[in-house]
């Protein structure tokens, strides 16, 4: 059973969604993100992705204290990304109610403080993001191609204890026309352990049950939800799959 986790981009302490990661495309959904995680939690929903923009457009922790307010008042699991640099980024992400936290550029950059923190917190509170442009990583906010190739990107991290990736494929991000269902397959076959989050492209709930049909653990997806293609409502059946 596919597990569906919502996404809650914050600027300014209120949730936008940006496309493609471009901070100019930015809208604003609402101005107080608790009342779009307690309706996802109304609806039987346990997990949230909550990406600090500000945070990764200045490479440290920003809107911790909207971290702290979603995580103390709603019973959702929420893990936490952007702009995670310094360890005391990641303390104070887990002190504000994070139980998970995503690492992606860093990831790249700084291989070895990415390698211990997996070593200081565990494999299953650190996810791995893997961004992705034609199977290359991507980092600094997308702005940036890199060489690395997917497969032994992903592959180098489950080496050093890695149990978790959130995928995006930057070229759906946003877009509304359908995840990679091929990308996710590929990675699946290769890491068939790997707890794989795919991120990007979903605009319907024929999306989200194509990539159930493929065996994918996880999605994430936002837009979707705010522009009015899936509603809370059509979620229900997948969640209360969850608690059979």
């Amino acid at each position: 059973m596919i597990e569906i986790i919502p996404a809650i981009d914050l600027i300014d302490g209120k949730c936008v969604r940006l496309t493609q990661g471009d901070y100019e495309t930015r809208k604003v959904y609402n101005e107080d993100p608790l009342d779009v995680a307690k309706a996802f939690e109304d609806h039987g929903i346990r997990r949230l992705h909550v990406v600090d923009l500000d945070g990764a457009r200045l490479g440290r922790i920003v809107n911790y204290r909207t971290l702290e307010k979603l995580a103390s008042r709603t019973s959702l699991v929420i893990d936490f990304g952007g702009g995670l640099k310094h360890d005391e980024d990641l303390l104070i992400s887990f002190e504000s109610g994070a139980a998970m936290v995503t690492g992606g550029s860093i990831a790249i950059k700084e291989p070895e403080l990415f390698s211990a923190w997996i070593g200081k917190f565990g494999g299953e509170k650190i996810i791995l993001g893997a961004d992705v442009r034609d199977r290359k990583i991507a980092i600094n906010g997308w702005k940036d191609t890199t060489e690395q190739e997917l497969i032994p990107f992903i592959d180098s991290y489950i080496k050093k204890g890695i149990t978790k990736s959130i995928c995006t494929d930057i070229g759906k991000d946003g877009m509304l026309e359908g995840p990679s269902i091929d990308l996710y397959k590929e990675i699946r076959e290769a890491f068939p352990d790997l707890y794989l989050i795919a991120s990007g492209g979903v605009g319907s709930i024929g999306d989200i049950e194509s990539l159930e049909e493929a065996g994918i653990p996880a999605v994430i997806f936002g837009k979707a939800i705010y522009e009015g293609k899936i509603s809370l409502k059509e979620l229900v059946r997948f969640t209360d799959k969850m608690e059979e």
